[in-house]
């Protein structure tokens, strides 16, 4: 067994040829691709704020005027010329959102006359540094790439064996209307992002590079950076945009740029790189997972190849870390939250605009930022929603003359909140509210009141809306959601477009109780947090339909559906993430349990994800590891959808980064649950994981777990104890509840754990 830092590393003996061959780093802000290339390297550009188009709001003006109509046709079962009018009347203008646009290329041409021996490319997980290392002749080259935090810079350090070795030429590439100047000794590439139809593109972006050299000599000429006979170069690369805000893009991009390069310049990259690397092994290095042992002396891609045919948990557990490293490279304070595709896309029109889509997609990007020890990477998240909760006021009002924010199932660096793409997708209005339970989440793991003081107005908000918008279902006297839709998947009446939903009425639920619970704890607002626990027992109860299943709709419709096996699973959310569905509802435990079975386990990257957290909380391990070994297929080698590509970049396809986070929360999940009051050890573990251990998951209530196991048995576990100061632990078929103030050690005793 073994649990080495140093083996953090995703490898390959060849340069990538394609994008997803590539390797990512990041700082929240600034993301590259590495391709690794001997005779050219392609450092592939993103910038977190470059969006399509500029400050814009979608709202369907007189859009409020359609409502009681559209709920009206919805009610007499008119499902199809409810969404005809609501297409109409409602929706987003324009019908889509803004894309998420590649900033450029740094491109770098090297002079190497011989062949190429020896070669290896790597992305250290620990370190955040990637390095490309290869021998032409009698010189051994290295090169390695970071972008930091702290100094907000991209890095590359290029060195060679044999002084004088270091030439290349660098140049600054864009598909963005662009144009590249050089200032003194500096690289400058100016541009603006492209238009998002008739909305003119008014992000403003600058490139800055230059070059240190030891040795040798260093020129700026012919748009381009000159570096000749160098003992070692450093390419520092600078980044900037004039977003400010979804409604402010007046900053000065290239001064910005400028005045970041000056200072990292000035600290050195020895200094950079130190402090880049002890800035990321601070969050990092917070949990370590071992499996056991696999071929690390594999390449990557060759191990994902094998990972069917032969016996290699270290990979899950390479995978699981990589999860982690992803979140602090592409989610860090200062910057956007994780979209479609966390901060990497080199494209000016991705895949859905790579923007956030927020009925699945967005909130499993954030599903191990608790457990998984990354919780300051949530706070972009954060910031994102006190900015929708004000575009979503307006849409609030526009469409539906409501207290309180709504926001659908997308947003983009605009904020938009009105519903998109059309009324049988777009016509669901709990995605804030879905967004807005991380903000309670994030308190019940860390006891931070400030926090949760600060984003409690966001969390309220969402609240009042619903208690505006609710309205009674016609002969049962329950309050539903009207107009909406269970995300993305269409009922047997050849529609999308309902009332009351079982994802909705979950949903909303988690948002009273945890709007209720904070109002509890910053002592306020107990009038409003009565009347969200009335009106919470007034909601559309979940159902069990004629299979024996969870319904996903108000009528039992599930076994009529067009697609009975439709990738997403919206009407399990109760199980996971939330935990309305548990061991302490069994009825609905089995319902949900029969439901995952229908659907089967064929799906896209997040969705084979999510149904690996899923299978966890019904504590079966064999039927996740099944999952997780699909998760781990190579993408394009059978199945249904889904896998890795080599990269190991999850495949919806095409790339997600949704899957990513989803395996490493699905992970923690087989291995901690927890609920705020109760703490599971190993509820899922797989027969496959005979062995191992895993330091530093977090529990709600702010415990960390040390746990090992051998032979499939808790062999050894210590509980931090958190903020809460109290925990019930569950192992087997014996608790144990312990007390103790924030930080105390309790080890649990072999013979309980032996014995349970």
């Amino acid at each position: 067994m073994t649990d080495h830092h140093e083996e953090l590393k995703l490898w390959y003996d060849k340069p990538a040829s394609e994008w997803v061959e590539a390797l990512p780093v990041g700082n929240g802000r600034i993301g590259a691709m590495v391709f690794g290339g001997t005779p050219a390297e392609r450092i592939q550009l993103n910038e977190g704020s470059l969006w399509q188009g500029g400050p814009h709001d979608y709202d369907h003006p007189g859009a409020f005027d359609a409502l009681s109509e559209a709920r009206r046709l919805i009610f007499a079962g008119e499902y199809r010329a409810a969404g005809d009018l609501v297409n109409e009347k409602m929706m987003s203008q324009p019908l889509n959102q803004a894309a998420y646009q590649a900033l450029g290329d740094l491109n770098l041409a090297f002079d190497h006359r011989g062949e190429v021996e020896n070669y290896r490319r790597e992305l250290d997980l620990d370190s955040a540094i990637c390095n490309t290392s290869y021998r032409v002749g009698d010189v051994e080259f290295v090169r390695e790439v970071f972008v930091s935090h702290p100094h907000q810079i991209l890095v590359v350090r290029l060195k060679a064996s044999r002084p004088g070795h270091v030439a290349f030429t660098c140049k600054l590439e864009s598909g963005l209307s662009h144009e590249v100047s050089t200032v003194g000794d500096r690289l400058i590439m100016q541009g603006i992002s492209g238009p998002h139809g008739d909305i003119t593109g008014a992000v403003k972006f600058a490139a800055v590079a230059q070059t240190v050299v030891h040795g040798g000599s260093s020129f700026v000429g012919d748009g381009a950076l000159w570096v000749r006979s160098a003992d070692e170069a450093t390419i520092f690369l600078s980044l900037a945009t004039s977003y400010r805000s979804y409604k402010d893009v007046s900053a000065d991009a290239l001064s910005a740029a400028i005045a970041l390069l000056t200072k990292a310049v000035e600290a050195g990259a020895e200094d950079v790189q130190r402090a880049h690397s002890e800035d990321h092994r601070r969050i990092f290095r917070a949990v370590s997972l071992d499996l056991g042992d696999g071929p690390a002396d594999q390449a990557t891609d060759k191990r994902i190849h094998g990972f069917h045919e032969g016996h290699d948990p270290a990979l899950a557990s390479l995978y699981f870390q990589y999860g982690r490293y992803l979140m602090i490279a592409c989610s860090r304070k200062g910057g956007h939250p994780a979209t479609l595709q966390g901060l990497w896309n080199d494209s000016l029109t991705p895949p859905w605009g790579s923007k956030y889509t927020i009925n699945i997609n967005t909130e499993m990007n954030y599903w191990p930022a608790e457990t998984c020890g990354l919780s300051e990477c949530h706070e972009p998240l954060f910031e994102m929603l006190h900015q929708v909760a004000e575009t979503g006021a307006h849409t609030a009002r526009t469409l539906y003359n409501a207290k309180g924010w709504v926001c659908h199932h997308n947003t983009d660096g605009w904020r938009g909140a009105s519903p998109i793409d059309g009324a049988d997708w777009g016509m669901w209005p709990t995605g804030g509210a879905w967004l807005s339970t991380h903000i309670w989440q994030h308190y019940l793991f860390t006891g931070d009141k400030s926090a949760l003081r600060r984003h409690y107005p966001v969390l309220k908000g969402a609240a009042e809306f619903f208690l505006d918008t609710l309205v009674e279902y016609p002969g049962k006297g329950w309050l539903v959601t009207c107009p909406s839709a269970s995300p993305e998947n269409r009922h047997p009446k050849n529609a999308g477009i309902c009332a009351g939903p079982t994802m909705d009425m979950q949903i909303v639920r988690d948002l009273f109780e945890a709007c209720s619970e904070a109002a509890k704890v910053l002592d306020v607002d107990s009038e409003l947090a009565d009347r969200m626990r009335s009106t919470r027992d007034k909601l559309a109860p979940m159902q069990i339909g004629r299979a024996g299943q969870l319904q996903e709709w108000l009528e039992d419709w599930d076994l009529d559906a067009p697609e009975i096996h439709h990738r997403h699973v919206s009407h399990l959310y109760g199980l996971f993430p939330s935990h309305q569905i548990s061991q302490f509802t069994p009825k609905l435990l089995e319902a949900a349990k029969k439901s995952l079975e229908i659907r089967g386990d064929a799906g896209t990257g997040w969705s084979l994800a999510w149904k690996i957290n899923l299978w966890a909380r019904l504590h079966d391990g064999e039927h996740a590891y099944r999952l997780v070994q699909e998760a781990l297929r190579l993408q394009g080698t059978g199945g249904e959808g889904g896998g890795v590509y080599p990269n190991l970049f999850d495949a919806h396809p095409p790339f997600q980064i949704d899957g990513n986070f989803g395996f490493a929360s699905g992970v923690a999940e087989m291995l901690i649950q927890s609920d705020g009051h109760t703490l599971r050890l190993l509820p899922a573990l797989p027969s496959a994981w005979p062995t191992g251990s895993v330091k530093g998951l977090k529990a709600r209530g702010g415990h960390t777990i040390e746990v090992s196991w051998k032979d499939g048995r808790a062999s050894n576990v210590t509980v931090v104890m958190g903020w809460s100061g109290a925990v019930r632990v569950h192992y087997g078929n014996s608790h144990l509840d312990l007390e103790g103030t924030p930080g105390h050690r309790i080890r649990l005793h072999p013979e309980w754990l032996d014995n349970a």
